[in-house]
């Protein structure tokens, strides 16, 4: 399984046009492939909009893509919409659920690591010890590593309730003294992996999507 994460700086004011265009044409794109996600920004960079599209390898996402701009499936006053378009081919950890439809939202806080080149084993080494910590207090919707795009990147992505349940589920994982995971990790005698970079956003889900 891997999933096309697609990125859409919109144009100011445009967001609610973009939606309603999208919604209007995602009748006929689900004859193609079933949509996994379709966030906006409400904290972070506003006016984006993140899709998640799923296949089950990479030849479906390249044959479904052809297909769709070939019998042009989307509008094109969608364009008009956008500044700028960005597209990662995302696969996920071992630990990661499959995308399903769900009500876990509507706050979606999507986070995404830069790590230095070779530290991929240690991060998924740290995540996949420490993961248990974390889960009891709340599941997690993604944890993907970027293999084609921007790459080097891993995007975890946690729904909550509201936003301050987020801060109380942060701070109730915090004190156990063993998440982050890399807090398990030097107390059992390994490293911390380096980063480049940590952004950070919430997203809200536009009324048509799979996750709410």
């Amino acid at each position: 399984m891997i999933y096309e994460l697609k990125t859409y700086d919109l144009k100011t004011r445009r967001l609610g046009e973009f939606e309603k265009l999208f919604e209007e044409a995602l009748e006929k794109r689900k004859n193609y492939s079933a949509l996994g996600a379709f966030w906006h920004t409400e904290i972070g960079l506003l006016n984006q909009v993140v899709q998640v599209w799923p296949y089950d390898n990479l030849e479906e996402c390249i044959r479904v893509g052809e297909a769709v701009n070939k019998e042009k499936v989307w509008p094109s006053r969608l364009t008009d919409c956008v500044m700028e378009a960005h597209c990662d081919i995302m696969t996920p950890l071992t630990i990661s659920p499959p995308l399903t439809p769900c009500n876990v939202g509507p706050y979606f806080e999507m986070r995404t690591y830069t790590y230095v080149s070779g530290e991929l084993p240690t991060l998924i080494k740290n995540w996949e010890n420490a993961i248990d910590i974390r889960l009891p207090f709340g599941p997690v919707t993604a944890l993907w590593i970027s293999t084609l795009g921007a790459l080097n990147k891993f995007v975890h992505i946690w729904p909550y309730r509201s936003l301050d349940s987020r801060m109380e589920i942060r701070h109730q994982a915090e004190a156990t003294g063993l998440y982050p995971p890399n807090i398990r990790a030097l107390k059992e005698g390994g490293r911390n992996y380096e980063l480049h970079r940590q952004e950070n956003k919430i997203l809200m889900p536009a009324n048509f999507s799979p996750i709410q």
